[in-house]
């Protein structure tokens, strides 16, 4: 709750906030505080997108909105008054259209609500539905595979709900990813006051756009801000985990950092080791005869000073776009290996800090950072959607989806021609042949700068082989170099690897799923497995845009959903039916096909070798939430206690 009293205090740093911030959530605020939304059709006309109004508003309507917000947080310090409620559902309405420069759907409203925690702290799931066993969630064992987001987010929520839980991580602290991850130029390319838990709210980002360091210090304060640490085994790695219908419970094998092992029982596991964890390494020809250091951004090696010398970069995707730009000036010669050209898209805040006057409204400007949120939630998520859907009478369909996804395209190409448009030789290289959104659209982070530096190479000539100091390309070309970094991204096919999971009847997951074809429903639960839910599993990569934490915090939802069924009712187990399934996974790949991904014209991580999409979700967030939002116990098989089973014990046993 905001203390009105404190921040309106001081007069000259309110007004100065108050000229600081965005004039939109500062003018639905206004509306939040004194129910009078007249103001909202007053600026209605001046707004047509999430940010698309800077210029567009008069200054009088702007100073107006100041002024009548000022004197609303002085009445309610004055009156020593709460934050109102939420809104009327038309008035909400009438926000949410403001706040996007469009019309939006009723249907986003109990999402946007929850979100914004407008209609109270109801993230997560709200209490018993009926009363559990008294001892139930307290004899109850849950093991988290991963402290990464996804990982922490479901300690929180098994901790809120007096679940006793332990962490396996391999790692020696949590973070997964960001700490992973120190490659030069690491950071996130969702904005951060949407990259962040919708439930810990962080009001002091640096920047739009944080590196990884401020990233990792997030993860690192909710863990000790929610006293996850001490559940958290560091160091340790699961290899095995196997169900054991017998005793009704899993069996997991999990190797110390000295390669000793020990045994585990859990009565449910959660894997929140994600897609993106095992570095992909090509296999190209002589690769392990060079000279110099090879190595994964992901596996960064540290101690090599890059400084004078000459590096050859293989890979032009998220990371790679990230490490051309932050490394070009320290090295003699950056040799950049491209496959296919990415689709760029320039943002403004990409490299721009936080002002203090902008920090100090999202913490004191009641509702001000919920609205914030909800424009980059728009913005960079469901507002994006109709762009990926494939027009069948599209008559430029090599090359764009639809009318929007044409108008993406020429937006990007004209700032591609900004960039680098005296130049057509790199031009022809850089502008992609296929549609926008095939593959992840990237953030320029000065790329276009970085490839017309006098000391950075473009080749785009297939690699042949790898000598001691060079890299061959099929035209015949050598390329000297001192060392190689491979920006080659992830075997995100190989889901779960290289644990073995056994499911009832002891048949692998890996067996199933062989190396690239996952299926899991809703992206969580698989037939035969029961009491075992993944967290960012097969199809709920968000390819066009969004927060993997919303997903994260979706799927997390709907496993205390699953885990709660089971303390109500007194079952051992629930697993999906094998029916439920494969009707999703028919959805999913039906869905798949009407959309962007599914185009013949490029290839990509998103894909398996059978054209099949395994990793992006082809839903709209609004759609995951609501089909996460409610466990339907018909989609499962329950199983009763087998009174002659012996169940694991209270406690983890080893």
């Amino acid at each position: 709750m905001v203390d009105f009293k404190k921040t309106v205090a001081d007069e000259v740093l309110l007004r100065d906030a108050l000229e600081a911030a965005d004039i939109v959530p500062l003018a639905i605020a206004l509306v939040h505080l004194t129910g009078q939304p007249e103001i909202l059709d007053t600026l209605q006309p001046h707004v047509h997108g999430p940010w698309d109004y800077s210029e567009s508003i008069p200054a009088e309507l702007k100073r107006e909105v100041r002024e009548r917000l000022a004197a609303a947080l002085k009445e309610y310090a004055a009156a020593d008054r709460p934050e109102p409620p939420a809104p009327p559902p038309e008035v909400l309405r009438k926000m949410m259209r403001l706040a996007a420069g469009q019309p939006i759907p009723d249907e986003y409203a109990p999402m946007m609500l929850e979100q914004m925690a407008l209609d109270g702290p109801a993230h997560g799931v709200s209490g018993w539905q009926k009363k559990p066993a008294a001892t139930a969630p307290n004899q109850f064992k849950v093991a988290i595979i991963g402290s990464g987001m996804s990982g922490l987010c479901a300690a929180i929520k098994l901790k809120e709900a007096s679940i006793p839980f332990v962490i396996f991580e391999k790692n020696d602290t949590v973070g997964g990813t960001w700490h992973e991850n120190p490659y030069p130029g690491c950071g996130v390319d969702t904005p951060n006051h949407f990259y962040s838990y919708s439930f810990e709210p962080n009001h002091d980002w640096s920047h739009y756009f944080s590196k990884r360091e401020e990233l990792w210090a997030y993860f690192e304060r909710c863990a000790d801000k929610y006293g996850i640490r001490p559940s958290i085994r560091f160091n340790t790695e699961v290899t095995a985990a196997h169900y054991d219908a017998s005793r009704e419970c899993w069996r997991i094998t999990a190797r110390s950092k000295e390669g000793r092992e020990e045994a585990i029982q859990a009565h449910a596991v959660i894997s929140a080791v994600g897609q993106l964890n095992r570095p992909s390494i090509p296999k190209i020809p002589g690769l392990e005869s060079f000279y110099g250091p090879v190595f994964h951004t992901a596996q960064w090696d540290t101690e090599q000073d890059i400084k004078g010398r000459r590096v050859a970069m293989i890979g032009t995707g998220a990371s790679g776009m990230q490490v051309a730009p932050t490394i070009a000036a320290d090295v003699e010669r950056l040799l950049i290996f491209q496959r296919s050209p990415h689709w760029v898209v320039p943002n403004p805040n990409y490299h721009r800090s936080v002002s203090d006057a902008k920090r100090w409204v999202l913490k004191n400007i009641p509702f001000y950072a919920q609205w914030y949120r909800f424009q980059l939630f728009w913005g960079f998520a469901d507002g994006l959607y109709p762009a990926l859907q494939i027009d069948p009478d599209w008559p430029m369909s090599d090359v764009s989806l639809n009318a929007i996804n044409e108008r993406y395209r020429q937006n990007m190409i004209r700032h591609i021609k900004r960039e680098i448009g005296d130049d057509p030789e790199l031009l022809q290289k850089v502008i992609p042949t296929y549609p926008p959104y095939g593959k992840r659209i990237l953030i320029d982070n000065h790329w276009y700068r970085t490839l017309k530096r006098d000391n950075v190479n473009l080749i785009t000539a297939d690699i042949d082989h790898v000598e001691a100091g060079a890299i061959v390309t099929r035209d015949g070309q050598s390329h000297a170099a001192d060392l190689v970094v491979l920006a080659t991204g992830f075997q995100a096919g190989r889901m779960l690897w290289p644990m073995d999971i056994r499911g009832r009847d002891g048949h692998s997951l890996r067996d199933l799923w062989g190396d690239d074809d996952p299926r899991a429903y809703m992206g969580i639960t698989v037939p035969g497995f029961p009491n075992f839910f993944i967290l960012y599993g097969p199809n709920t990569n968000l390819g066009h845009g969004g927060s993997a934490i919303f997903h994260a915090e979706c799927q997390v939802k709907y496993t205390i959903q699953c885990l709660r069924a089971l303390f109500e009712n007194g079952w051992a187990s629930l697993e999906c039916r094998q029916d439920v399934h494969d009707s999703y996974n028919q959805r999913v790949d039906e869905a798949h096909r009407r959309m962007v991904w599914s185009h013949p014209g490029m290839n990509t991580w998103y894909r398996n070798k059978n054209g099949r999409v395994i990793t992006n979700s082809p839903w709209r967030l609004v759609d995951y939430w609501k089909m996460t939002g409610h466990l339907n116990l018909d989609d499962y098989l329950v199983r009763q206690h087998d009174r002659a089973s012996q169940p694991a014990a209270g406690t983890f046993d080893r």
